[in-house]
């Protein structure tokens, strides 16, 4: 008997251990960009997503726009289990409804549809795979010089029916204006002509992280390209369904849409793993 008792104590002992190690850093917030560390051997996952691990044991995952107020983690090592639960800070986001417009600038046509709906699987399927190097590890830059006129979460309800919440930072400047690379990383995706975003370019970071750029006007990279963090890689323009030159600037994490001007004030995760 004494024996399982002390089986059974060093068991527990061990699952609160798992958990206690864990060290998780960034905004914990709706949107926001998570970073941590885990001992050696040990694996994460976040629902049904596996999360990256580093050999020295760091990590990040995104957190969505409509996060609930605590995530739970799941921590395993040596065949143990642990959970790690994290308070997540809610957030208002805008909602602004407009009423009367025109039926065709709310929804399009059939062709139309189905152009935008293989454009979205496109970029959806390029986000799904991604480098295992830390190429985000000196953190985020703005990519461009604008006036701030969209943020992200905000949601507009055309003629009574809500469309899909604004998934990255809108930064209006003149057509021709620098557009940078945010982080290290390499070229993902390029394309000259899509039905919404127009000229369009995908920086993979590493880890799932991605950052994506449209409405450019001119290009100058090409996807399989390492680029270096300040780069230039195009311009600001008004391609796609823009009323108006700008970037639309968003990041992702395998999917998950994040608030760009949260990730900007995370700390380079150099500070962290050097």
């Amino acid at each position: 008997m004494t024996r399982y008792i002390f089986f059974y104590f060093i068991t527990i002992f061990s699952v609160n251990s798992l958990a206690s190690d864990l060290q998780i850093n960034g905004k914990l917030e709706q949107g926001g960009l998570a970073y941590g560390w885990v001992p050696k051997d040990t694996s994460l996952s976040l629902g049904v997503t596996e999360i990256d691990i580093s050999p020295e044991g760091y990590f990040i995952f995104g957190i969505s726009r409509n996060s609930p107020s605590t995530l739970e983690l799941k921590v395993t090592k040596n065949k143990i289990v642990s959970k790690k639960i994290i308070n997540i800070k809610k957030r208002d986001w805008i909602i602004e409804r407009i009423n009367g417009l025109p039926s065709n600038t709310v929804s399009p046509d059939n062709k139309t549809l189905k152009r935008i709906r293989n454009e979205g699987a496109l970029i959806s399927q390029r986000r799904k795979i991604s480098a295992s190097s830390i190429y985000f590890k000196n953190g985020f830059i703005l990519p461009s010089e604008g006036r701030v006129s969209g943020v992200f979460g905000s949601q507009r309800v055309l003629n009574g029916k809500p469309r899909s919440p604004h998934s990255g930072l809108d930064l209006a400047a003149p057509i021709g204006t620098k557009v940078i690379a945010t982080a290290d990383g390499i070229v993902s995706l390029v394309h000259k002509d899509m039905i919404l975003t127009g000229k369009t370019v995908m920086i993979d970071h590493g880890f799932g992280l991605q950052s994506i750029y449209i409405h450019l006007n001119d290009i100058f990279v090409k996807e399989g390209e390492l680029v270096k963090q300040g780069q230039l890689i195009a311009e600001i323009g008004v391609t796609g369904r823009t009323s108006g030159p700008h970037l639309h600037f968003g990041i992702t994490w395998y999917g998950v849409k994040l608030d760009p001007q949260s990730v900007l004030k995370v700390l380079p995760i150099k500070d962290v793993i050097n």
